[in-house]
């Protein structure tokens, strides 16, 4: 079902708000900020307290999708510089993003792989277990 999220406030949520819509915690969206992967600067109240607007939450998804497919903390921030500094550079993104996805769709063959012996594995065991003669499956040091 279509989870339909309320708008964001023009004074922008906090970061408790922020961490619920995004799926990351206080912490990580603390850290993102850190660590510059964060392409815009997060408004502050006059008490300092974060407060993240509909442009820091779309830009923290990307980094989630980006950081959850493998890619280095490093290459983002490389990433969030070259967005940051505005028009120019965009053959240079381009070349990231395609390289990372040439990355992914390595891990995907290999985790496709990977599933197919397991697959096979599980083949093997239903048909022992169906058969009557599971007890026959090698077990190390068992004769």
């Amino acid at each position: 079902m279509l989870e339909v999220k309320p708008p964001i406030p023009a004074e922008g949520l906090t970061i408790a708000d922020a961490a619920r819509r995004t799926g990351v915690s206080a912490h990580t969206l603390r850290y993102y900020e850190r660590a510059g992967l964060v392409v815009t600067k997060v408004d502050r109240t006059s008490g300092g307290r974060r407060r993240y607007r509909k442009l820091d939450l779309d830009w923290i998804k990307i980094c989630t999708k980006l950081r959850a497919t493998g890619m280095p903390i490093k290459t983002i921030r490389r990433y969030a510089d070259l967005v940051s500094a505005g028009r120019g550079n965009e053959q240079e993104r381009l070349a990231l993003l395609e390289e990372h996805r040439a990355d992914v769709l390595a891990k995907l063959a290999e985790l496709q792989e990977n599933l197919q012996l397991i697959d096979r594995k599980i083949g093997v065991y239903r048909g022992r277990l169906e058969a009557g003669d599971a007890d026959g499956l090698w077990a190390p040091g068992q004769p």
